[in-house]
């Protein structure tokens, strides 16, 4: 007998979704395809007027947050329990400054590494305190990236962020297993928005090396593992494979550096386009 995986879906309004980095790119995306299936969704940015215009397109609210500030993460938990109880929560909100960490500032260097992974980590803490409010289970999601699987010259602290929360979603997936609350976490390759429109042209050139997606590509294989216990999902596959098999010989890879580069260089002046708008 074939058994069909059914699409996840949860009775119309009956559950609440948070959305964090919502007003543009992936989170707008994963918005509305939280919205498409059933969920009262609170859209969550440092715009307001992004999160706002995301949340009257797709019926639900929006709340200014700052992911770096965990009261702030508490007090979206709180609030998307006013909508509904609590069914989801993307930790999606990041940052993609590119350049050699020497080429950082002190404070890029900061802002990177406390919103792409403490605010992860206030995101979930927050999560996982509202799961459990309301006597466990939910599901609670990372926007991760490629970069984080191997080495990633000119994104090389960006990277490291995302390498990060990928071992935490890893982790917290057996934390968090008797509380039935199920973690994912998706490492997309280059994605059109404009956080790869904004690296820096060596970092760029690297990503666009490879496959780009849409961002609507990386919220439907997010939200397809909710209701699962897949907890990585790498897109395309053959690029995660390729990465992972770096880790074994780095040197490899960073030797074909250059020639990726130009690879990309030329998808660039190809579709300069494809960078597209969106955060």
């Amino acid at each position: 007998m074939i058994r069909r995986r059914v699409a996840h879906s949860v009775p119309q309004g009956s559950r609440s979704a948070v959305v964090t980095g919502g007003g543009g790119g992936i989170g707008a995306a994963v918005a509305r395809e939280l919205a498409g299936r059933g969920y009262r969704v609170l859209v969550t940015d440092v715009d307001g007027d992004t999160a706002a215009k995301v949340a009257a397109e797709v019926g639900g609210e929006s709340l200014v947050q700052d992911v770096t500030d965990p009261e702030a993460a508490r007090a979206t938990a709180d609030r998307a329990r006013r909508l509904a109880p609590l069914g989801a929560w993307v930790a999606n909100a990041g940052l993609g400054t590119g350049g050699p960490l020497a080429d950082l500032s002190d404070a890029q260097a900061r802002t990177l590494v406390e919103v792409n992974v403490l605010g992860v980590v206030w995101s979930a803490r927050a999560a996982i305190d509202a799961f459990r409010a309301q006597g466990g289970g939910g599901e609670l999601a990372i926007t991760a990236s490629l970069s984080g699987l191997g080495p990633v010259p000119g994104l090389s602290l960006y990277a490291a962020t995302k390498a990060a929360v990928l071992s935490l979603a890893q982790s917290l997936s057996d934390e968090l297993r008797a509380d039935r609350i199920r973690v994912h976490a998706i490492n997309p390759d280059g994605v059109a928005t404009a956080l790869l429109s904004e690296m820096e042209p060596r970092a760029r050139e690297l990503v666009r090396s490879g496959v780009l997606l849409t961002p609507e590509q990386v919220a439907t294989e997010l939200v397809g593992m909710f209701g699962t216990s897949r907890v990585v999902r790498t897109v395309p596959t053959w690029r995660g494979v390729m990465m992972r098999t770096s880790t074994l010989a780095p040197s490899t890879l960073l030797r074909a550096t250059p020639v990726l580069q130009r690879l990309g260089a030329r998808n660039l002046a190809h579709d300069p386009g494809r960078t597209g708008p969106g955060s």
